[in-house]
């Protein structure tokens, strides 16, 4: 339990709090070192320097050169900034783009938007397990294809996809890849030519960082990847993105990446052991069955279809507890899980699912509490 708030969390896929090491960094860029790190006074070049020193580290992270980073407010405005920018740039070769229909909702209503400006997307489905068929994939390929977009690890149900055999597909037949890996960086190794990614995005506060930052990662060779402004504005960020830059923040995902690279090894053996303490307890209830697949998935995520319940209902009554059950609400409309929905979940079942995302800050006393509280309200 944190004590700060009294609150057994586990969202971790959700937002992660900040690390304390990551806040006393920042800290003195929010009180002392406060300058606009595009000045040209000494002031503002020696914040500069801080600025180019957490880019390479991120960079050195990813395995990327630091002229390929273009840092963003977080993960959604990567993500349309790389689509919108290849969908500009190579129009001339098509306008087909292809993703899954398991995508967050930052990929899909961004194609959704292309759409009705001309541009065709296929949506493809994926197997019952969450995984994406290759060979589908492969024959829904066209001349026309510019883009293919497919999440590295699922946010609903951490399942991961074959990154790197998607790459391969993609680049034979001379079309660029796209990952949104959000829920891949600082959980698991993330090297952008072992994966063979031309753009990747990142977001800071689902590592241990503040909300508010994030990155995009632009190859810059082989090939080279043209995209087409969507922010304007003072040039910022290589004319990609426009705007002050969040020094606070960048300083805040640079010791982020730091700290995962040291520790990375050690989460994932501690969280591990956690998630499979936890999924193995609740999986011994009654009509409980496992969402996604078994084996290639994200170390902290499990998601649990409880048959015959009203995850929402649960949610409410845990009350000290946070999970999640995936469901995208707006107003006073509830939906199924698009996720679960496209792995053939009926409505019953997705609503009758959560998702229990697992963090560095969780101890078995949360496992057993939580355990104990889902036996008690089913």
């Amino acid at each position: 339990m944190d004590l700060r708030t009294g609150i057994i969390y586990f969202d971790y896929n959700s937002t992660t709090p900040i690390d304390t090491r990551v806040l006393d960094t920042m800290m003195p860029f929010l009180k002392d070192n406060f300058a606009n790190s595009s000045s040209t006074h000494h002031f503002g070049q020696t914040v500069n320097e801080k600025v180019k020193e957490s880019r390479g580290v991120i960079a050195e992270f990813i395995n990327a050169d630091p002229k390929e980073l273009i840092f963003t407010s977080g993960a959604t405005e990567a993500i349309n900034i790389a689509i919108k920018g290849v969908a500009e740039s190579y129009s001339n070769k098509g306008k087909h783009i292809i993703t899954l229909k398991t995508e967050h909702k930052a990929v899909l209503d961004t194609c959704h938007d292309l759409e009705r400006k001309g541009f065709e997307v296929t949506y493809l489905p994926v197997q019952k397990n969450g995984l994406v068929n290759l060979l589908q994939l492969e024959k829904a390929i066209r001349e026309d294809t510019i883009l293919v977009s497919v999440m590295y690890v699922n946010n609903e149900t951490g399942v991961i996809q074959p990154i790197t055999e998607i790459a391969s597909l993609a680049h034979k037949n001379d079309v660029l890849f796209m990952s949104d890996a959000t829920q891949a960086v600082g959980k698991i190794a993330v090297d952008v030519d072992v994966l063979g990614v031309d753009l990747l995005c990142i977001s800071g506060h689902k590592m241990y960082a503040p909300k508010g930052v994030g990155a995009l990662y632009v190859r810059h060779a082989n090939p080279k990847v043209k995209l087409t402004s969507q922010i304007h504005g003072g040039g910022h960020e290589q004319g990609l993105r426009s705007g002050t830059l969040n020094v606070p923040g960048i300083i805040a995902l640079g010791k982020a990446c730091e700290i995962a690279g040291q520790e990375m090894t050690q989460n994932q053996q501690s969280i591990s052991e956690l998630r499979d303490d936890l999924e193995s307890k609740l999986l011994r209830l009654p009509n409980t069955t496992l969402n996604g697949d078994l084996e290639k998935r994200a170390y902290n995520t499990t998601n649990i279809c409880f048959k015959g319940q009203d995850a929402n209902v649960l949610i409410g009554r845990m009350r000290n507890i946070a999970v999640s059950n995936g469901s995208a609400c707006s107003a006073a409309v509830i939906e199924p899980s698009h996720v679960l929905k496209a792995m053939g979940l009926s409505d019953d079942d997705a609503y009758a699912s959560l998702r229990f995302s697992l963090g560095k800050f969780n101890s078995q006393e949360d496992i057993e509490i939580v355990v104990n509280k889902i036996k008690q309200l089913i």
